[in-house]
């Protein structure tokens, strides 16, 4: 016992700094969230209780409230949070990747498996809606990547669907707020065994960045493919 409630006391100074340190990011890009923060949760607070003196229940909906309003809280400041998130890492370089590792279970992710000297890059998922390959970086050169890339798996995993996305906020482009939301959306094609035995076939044609330190989240602007890496390879 003793050593659970030591496990569980230095679990949770751990996650206050998390949430602070959470609080201080959003905050850079939202100023208001701590003002917007609080106004729900009065808001919230103050209706259940009115509610309460109403009807006569004063301390039971003025408790229910306090819990709503809690949830209410966090759930705003999730969703906010995620928004500055997102906008933050919009626009530079390896962004999909960052959302890609968080996609879900039941995905495998394989970020820049081509890539070119611009930073031009393709990303690819393998999950039961089959291959998913993302593109960020210029929508008229990531075209010619995408294209290349799926002809290569074409030759190895051809019974596989493959969906292919262009990161971006322009025409036919999906916003990196709504990747995941995108990718999860598409229909489930393959069993368990299948994503498995694919996964295995993609490893074995090799990947460009396979050999190659590739830092978590956005990529460093001024990281340069080497020559010879103008087609992903």
């Amino acid at each position: 016992m003793a050593r659970k409630d030591d496990a569980a006391s230095a679990a949770n100074p751990g996650r206050l700094k998390q949430i602070a340190l959470t609080y201080k990011m959003t905050r850079r890009a939202d100023s208001k969230i701590g003002l917007i923060i609080a106004a729900v949760g009065i808001v919230t607070f103050g209706v259940f209780l009115g509610i309460g003196f109403l009807i006569g229940h004063p301390i039971y909906l003025g408790i229910l409230g306090f819990v709503l309003a809690f949830l209410a809280m966090a759930i705003v400041f999730g969703r906010r949070a995620e928004r500055a998130a997102f906008g933050q890492m919009e626009g530079q370089p390896g962004a999909a990747a960052a959302v890609l590792d968080n996609v879900g279970r039941g995905w495998s992710t394989t970020p820049a498996v081509a890539m070119n000297r611009s930073q031009d890059v393709v990303h690819r998922a393998v999950g039961k809606a089959g291959i998913v390959l993302i593109a960020e970086g210029n929508p008229n050169r990531v075209k010619s990547l995408l294209a290349a890339e799926k002809k290569k798996m074409a030759r190895v995993v051809s019974d596989v669907p493959v969906h292919d996305f262009i990161v971006g906020n322009g025409e036919g482009e999906v916003p990196l707020k709504k990747l995941r939301t995108t990718m999860l959306k598409l229909p489930r094609v393959l069993s368990g065994p299948q994503v498995t035995t694919t996964n295995d076939r993609l490893r074995a044609m090799g990947d460009l960045m396979k050999n190659m330190p590739i830092p978590k989240g956005p990529m460093p602007k001024g990281m340069r493919m080497p020559r010879g890496g103008q087609n992903g390879r």
